[in-house]
């Protein structure tokens, strides 16, 4: 009968993100909202605190108002970014949680992987 893994010991045990498949599709979306340049640099400007309305997160790209848009709806529907409408005006301004969710997320996938490499090198070493 094999031995019983520990918690810690399987992959992704201490990943609380990646527990389920929902929360692993909800870090999908937030890594593909991320992999645009222009929504990444969206998400630099918004880093900044405060809100910002669209004409001024337009100054800093190359592209037109209705694309910043487009890329803000991205980011939103990825929880990355929130509006607020003051008056007519609406302003966008960062939800710093999810990125602190994928920040946990990729911090547990590194040690992972540093596990994974401590028990290669432990078994080059052993068989050397």
């Amino acid at each position: 009968m094999p031995a019983a893994t520990s918690q810690a010991a399987r992959p992704g045990a201490d990943c609380p993100a990646a527990t389920t498949v929902a929360a692993g599709q909800s870090l999908a979306d937030v890594f593909a909202a991320l992999g645009d340049p222009t929504r990444l640099k969206l998400v630099s400007e918004l880093c900044a605190g405060g809100a910002y309305s669209i004409a001024h997160l337009t100054q800093s790209t190359a592209i037109s108002r209705q694309g910043v848009t487009k890329h803000l709806g991205v980011l939103a529907e990825a929880g990355l970014v929130r509006d607020v409408k003051i008056g007519r005006e609406r302003l966008w301004q960062l939800q710093p949680a999810r990125i602190d969710e994928a920040k946990l997320a990729l911090e547990a996938i590194g040690r992972e992987w540093e596990r994974a490499l401590a028990r290669i090198k432990s078994f080059v070493e052993k068989n050397d």
